[in-house]
């Protein structure tokens, strides 16, 4: 009998999440008077390596002049098929909508709203930030919902800076603050239709980190501030987007010598028809007319 061992066989490492490209949102435009925003993506883009994400839009820091009259905002619109999460970095924003939701989110806070089978809302800066100025700071991110989710009843989570984890990276390398999904065995707060992370990252100055991420879902990185070093090769600058080929675990993250923020989203993709016209993201044209119909005859109600 033989008493030949078998070598120890080293446990496969985790493949890194690969670059798919990294792009330079567009120049700043005016969402009314009161959002002066980049659209980092959105579902005109030709390729749609963020789904289930649909657009986002940031605020990069702004100061505003007080404005003690009519606070400056975005007037009553519609929106169906998605849902809508906005993260106030600075500021405040004041929101109401035909669901009956409504109220004031504050620097740190983030609010949650299904527009599911149709909605009517507007938003603008609360009248405290309007009368007093200051510096405002936001993103706005649209989720899209699977086809048989998008007639859901319209619905609005009010998240409040408190009911956010933050969690510490290891090594002190900076934190994460779990908006959506999982991270350390915590949970986020918020309540989504589909599987997916939204994480607010921190990294301090020259500080790295790893992380693992599934496999099946796609990734995208929103540099908002300093910059980042991807995987030990490229360099991504605030303004830019990240987007990740599918499939992977691993990935690595250092900062630069100013600390970097970076808003993480990653999610199992839809694999649906992604056909967006306005402030509609439905699954076909015919459901977009549709919309449309359903909006002119009242049917997305009306605010109080």
């Amino acid at each position: 009998m033989s008493n030949t061992s078998q070598p120890n066989k080293e446990a496969p490492q985790p493949l890194l999440k690969e670059v798919a490209g990294i792009y330079t949102a567009p120049p700043a435009h005016w969402v009314g008077n009161g959002f002066h925003v980049r659209s980092m993506f959105s579902y005109a883009d030709a390729f749609q390596g963020s789904d289930p994400f649909v657009l986002l839009d940031y605020a990069a820091e702004e100061q505003f002049s007080p404005n003690p009259g009519a606070p400056r905002g975005v007037g009553p619109h519609p929106h169906k098929g998605f849902e809508t999460v906005t993260i106030a970095y600075q500021g405040e924003v004041a929101h109401r909508d035909s669901s009956g939701g409504g109220g004031t989110i504050q620097t740190g806070d983030v609010q949650w709203m299904t527009a599911g089978r149709g909605i009517v809302h507007d938003e603008f800066h609360s009248r405290e930030f309007s009368e007093k100025g200051g510096l405002f700071e936001m993103v706005q991110l649209w989720v899209n919902l699977p086809a048989k989710d998008k007639e859901t009843p319209a619905a609005y989570q009010p998240i409040r800076k408190e009911e956010i984890p933050v969690l510490v990276l290891p090594d002190d390398a900076g934190s994460v603050r779990l908006i959506a999904g999982s991270y350390q065995g915590e949970q986020g707060p918020a309540k989504t239709f589909t599987e997916m992370n939204v994480w607010d990252v921190v990294l301090h100055a020259n500080a790295s980190t790893v992380f693992t991420l599934p496999a099946t879902h796609n990734l995208s990185l929103a540099i908002l501030r300093g910059e980042v070093r991807i995987n030990e090769g490229e360099n991504a600058q605030a303004g830019a987007l990240v987007r990740f080929q599918m499939g992977g675990e691993t990935l690595e993250l250092q900062a630069g010598e100013n600390g970097a923020t970076i808003l993480l989203l990653s999610g199992v993709p839809l694999n649906e028809p992604v056909v967006g016209y306005g402030p509609f993201v439905m699954n076909s044209m015919d459901e977009i007319r549709q919309a449309f119909a359903d909006y002119e005859r009242g049917k997305f109600g009306n605010l109080a």
